[in-house]
């Protein structure tokens, strides 16, 4: 099985135990025993709803400090900025107000991710034109719902377009373009990506299609942020920035659909949503589709949890910035390169594996379906599971024990005999049957 890495953390220290994250999670993957919560690593997908959503700030993603890039040991340095970064700033009409920023900061070079989108695009269009590609193509760009089809849809991974996202392109085109113009060793290059969610720095630590990514270091936007504020200035900003509207506009839910000119492309966004869509195409609802597009944020890139600004606020930016700009400035000349694909398949990565021989994984299967049969099915989450399905799979694992669901221990104490009234007393208020019976 894949060794999976993860950017989202967890702080026991600060963990109090409420149970928020565990009802927010996708893929059930977070567990509370004993009073700290814990992360199950085979079913993170690290699309950092839980950092989103705790309120102890226990969750958090990990990812390079600024000083680490600005202080390596290279000969050059190249930041590269995701639109959702040119969306965090008030009245902002010039792009190269941020790239001469970032250069004032230390940066020797700045190759916007923007650019590498519209040549993705451009490539995208070519193989929903020639390629052979079951329909509908879901897009590769949000590595969240890469992996969640990975762990949990293997039927669709043939779906899935074997593109690398466009900060991945950006890194290998930055890199290349100042070898050429400068001279410097590939390997004198580093590059920095300001990264607006964890799951893209998840991406460029263990990369999906690739052995190794070409990010060299993956800085949290909200770091950068009060840094360039220092730096902007609109006087003696250099000509930097070189993308349109169809590149800008990938940072918001519905960019890089629209950049396909399709009519028939589906866009969605918010983890939820993107599962319910994915639950209908494994149903074969959306057979007349070409094309889906899927965040894992609320709003698309500006929405990830390493950014500052309103999502919907940030989305609102966006259209301002790109309303003057043309509708494109890159476009591939010749054919798609190598290095723009996939070097493996997407294949799908079965994890939490009730046993290894079948026989005894098919008992287990039917313990799980008669415990959850004889559970309240409540999903209240205070047995520290997700779900009462989730609780039995625990239990059935030996992760639990049946006596820490509060209904069965409810049962459990009526049994014991002697003062009940009492022993009720020790059940919280709103987990009374009689209580819930009359409402």
């Amino acid at each position: 099985m894949t060794d999976f890495y993860h950017s989202v953390t967890l702080d026991p220290d600060k963990c109090k135990g409420c149970i928020n994250c565990i009802k927010r999670c996708p893929t059930e993957a977070i567990r509370v025993r004993k009073g700290k919560a814990y992360i199950i690593k085979e079913l993170c997908i690290d699309c950092g709803e839980c950092i989103r959503i705790c309120p102890h700030h226990a969750k958090q993603a990990t990812y390079d400090p600024v000083t680490a890039v600005l202080q390596a040991p290279y000969k050059l340095k190249i930041a590269l900025p995701p639109p959702a970064l040119f969306a965090q700033f008030n009245n902002l009409e010039d792009m190269d107000i941020v790239a001469s920023a970032l250069l004032r900061m230390g940066f020797d070079r700045v190759f916007e991710v923007s650019r590498a989108a519209e040549l993705v695009s451009d490539a995208t269009r070519r193989i929903m034109k020639y390629g052979d590609i079951k329909r509908p193509v879901i897009s590769s760009a949000c590595p969240a719902i890469t992996r969640l089809i990975r762990v949990r849809f293997p039927e669709l991974c043939d779906h899935v377009l074997p593109l690398h996202a466009p900060v991945e392109v950006a890194a290998a085109l930055a890199k290349k373009e100042a070898s050429e113009q400068t001279g410097i060793p590939l390997e004198e290059i580093c590059t920095a990506f300001i990264s607006p969610c964890a799951a893209k720095v998840t991406a460029a630590k263990s990369p999906i299609g690739a052995e190794r990514s070409q990010i060299d270091y993956v800085l949290a936007l909200k770091d950068v942020y009060p840094l360039l504020l220092e730096q902007m200035s609109e006087e003696q900003n250099q000509p930097l920035t070189n993308t349109g509207r169809i590149g800008i506009s990938w940072g918001s839910s519905g960019g890089e659909g629209s950049a396909l000119l399709l009519d028939n492309y589906l866009a969605a966004d918010g983890i939820e949503n993107a599962i319910r869509v994915l639950e209908d195409l494994e149903d074969e609802k959306f057979d007349r589709l070409d094309f889906i597009e899927l965040n894992a944020c609320s709003g698309g890139c500006v929405g990830g949890v390493l950014t500052v600004e309103n999502p919907y606020v940030a989305k609102t930016k966006l259209q301002r910035l790109r309303k003057y700009l043309p509708v494109s400035c890159n476009r591939l000349t010749s054919p798609i390169p190598a290095f723009f694909k996939w070097d493996q398949k997407l294949e799908y990565q079965p994890v939490m594996t009730l046993d290894s021989d079948l026989s005894v994984a098919m008992q287990k299967l039917n313990d799980i379906e008669q415990l959850a049969a004889s559970l309240p099915g409540l999903d209240c989450g205070s047995c520290g599971s997700p779900s009462c399905r989730a609780f039995a799979e625990d239990v059935v694992r030996g992760k639990a024990a049946v006596g820490d669901c509060i209904f069965r221990m409810r049962d459990e104490i009526e049994l014991l005999g002697g003062d009940q009234t009492d022993l009720r007393d020790l059940v919280p208020l709103p987990f009374r049957k009689e209580e819930r019976d009359n409402g």
